[in-house]
């Protein structure tokens, strides 16, 4: 039997009201850094069954200011003043003078949206649709996309999803299989009206990790990402390595296998590694 889907709120820690305060560089780092690790600590302990201690880690992440903080962090981080703002690599990648002859405005869906003033909000040339679990703004939508309704009207999809620095937030890796399976089902139709009206990058989807994710983990490299991809049926557009952080663009070129299964196997070994990885299974796809 299939396991339940979780919601992406399962692998969120707890918020807590503080008030907002301006924070150095290396003190986001820190904060941000320290968060993970209580994270990873807290999925063992759950995965272990170990009440105490998750509830013991659970109210050290509540002093570090819980996702309020975390978010503000991270906020500060994609700031102007400190070029971290990641939708200016997509607005780089998009053709933004197709888009401006087009007769009507991409949709963009940003998940796990921090600000509807990055680069691509701010530019005018999308109807952005912003959505996250903990909203930072009224212009953001409180929703988990695992729980965002499907579309039923080819008016509602979009011709385009970012999952910017949201995959290694996912707690499990098959969540994370599941998110990007998911995509497609917001996403319009490789064939349909949105080839037709934006030739070449759309529909797509645009992934920004931690570059740790695909460069030091024992399960996930470019390789594997770029096949589990494939067999979804998105090909690989774009690709950009900071010292930080991988950005990939991803155009939906073909309808989806209809059964897929992509197992967690060590392709990278080594002590230092991490265990970054995203999985698939069969009956994932089938209840698609």
């Amino acid at each position: 039997m299939r396991p339940p889907q979780r919601s992406l709120h399962a692998g969120r820690p707890p918020t807590a009201r503080i008030a907002r305060r301006s924070m150095s560089r290396k003190a986001c780092r820190n904060l941000i850094n320290k968060h993970h690790q209580l994270e990873k600590r807290q999925r063992q302990a759950i995965s272990q069954g170990d009440k105490e201690t998750e509830a013991a880690i659970s109210a050290a992440i509540a002093d570090l200011g819980g996702l309020n903080r975390y978010q503000q962090a991270s906020l500060q981080g994609q700031s102007n003043d400190r070029g971290g703002d990641t939708s200016k690599v997509l607005l780089e990648w998009l053709s933004v003078d197709m888009v401006k002859q087009a007769e009507r405005r991409p949709r963009l869906l940003e998940v796990g949206s921090l600000s509807t003033r990055n680069a691509c909000s701010s530019s005018g040339h999308f109807e952005v649709v912003h959505i996250d679990l903990n909203s930072q703004e009224p212009g953001i939508l409180k929703q988990d996309f695992m729980e965002r309704p499907l579309p039923e009207r080819s008016a509602e999809k979009f011709d385009i999803i970012s999952l910017s620095l949201v995959l290694n937030f996912v707690p499990e890796a098959e969540s994370r299989g599941r998110m990007l399976l998911r995509t497609l089902s917001f996403l319009q139709q490789p064939t349909g009206a949105a080839q037709r009206i934006f030739s070449g990058l759309f529909p797509s989807l645009f992934v920004v990790l931690p570059r740790s994710c695909v460069d030091n983990s024992r399960y996930c490299t470019d390789s594997t990402l770029e096949s589990l991809m494939r067999a979804l049926g998105y090909t690989l557009e774009r690709i950009k390595k900071t010292q930080k952080l991988a950005y990939s663009l991803w155009v939906r070129s073909r309808v989806t296998a209809p059964v897929l299964h992509f197992a967690k196997h060590e392709v990278n070994p080594g002590r230092s590694r991490n265990n970054f990885a995203i999985t698939l299974t069969s009956s994932d796809t089938k209840s698609q």
